[in-house]
């Protein structure tokens, strides 16, 4: 399978976008994942190395470069085109920054548990749907990190890593998405800690 081939495991490209793609070997899907996983885990090491300042633009950003930078030149920057899901391109920023207030504030006055702070971080996250790909892998190890920080184990995602899921487990993480779309977290706060 082409590296660019529709698949229901992510976001469709655009022709320039898939221009982007740093590594020119790369011929089939199977390379491309691999390159992604790698640098995930290498961005992994690296967030959970020392305390930072998670609630932060400038991290989340950071965080989305380290975890693709070394595969896509767009790594890192908010996506300047619309999709078919994801809040328009040019409200994304204003949606970071609302978002990151109300993370701020939702730990600080215990507006809900801390579990639930986080998962709430993670769906809203999803929905701005900032980076032109790779949006779930970096709000999944985003809410990870915000979880450690609160002194909370990292999520399970229904036992698979960070890395994505196939199949049954993805549609069980989409409907549990869909279910906190409609306000109702606790298939999202389940499959998290499952």
């Amino acid at each position: 399978m082409s590296p660019f081939e529709a698949n229901e495991f992510g976001t469709p490209l655009e022709a320039g976008e898939r221009a982007d793609l740093l590594p020119t070997h790369v011929t089939v899907r199977s390379e491309l994942n691999e390159l992604e996983a790698d640098n995930i885990i290498d961005a992994e090491q690296w967030a959970f190395r020392r305390r930072r300042v998670i609630l932060s633009e400038r991290f989340l950003l950071q965080l989305h470069q380290r975890m693709f930078g070394r595969v896509w030149a767009w790594a890192g920057a908010y996506r300047k085109t619309q999709r078919n899901l994801g809040v328009d391109w040019r409200n994304i920023q204003t949606g970071v920054h609302d978002l990151l207030a109300d993370a701020e504030y939702w730990i600080e006055h215990s507006t809900y548990s801390r579990d639930e702070c986080v998962i709430r971080f993670h769906h809203r996250l999803v929905v701005i749907h900032p980076f032109v790909n790779g949006n779930g892998r970096h709000s999944r190890l985003m809410a990870d990190l915000i979880a450690h920080q609160l002194g909370e184990p990292r999520f399970s995602w229904g036992g698979r890593e960070n890395r994505g899921a196939t199949g049954e487990l993805r549609e069980t993480y989409i409907r549990a998405l869909q279910s906190a779309d409609r306000q109702d977290y606790a298939p999202l706060l389940a499959f998290a800690r499952s």
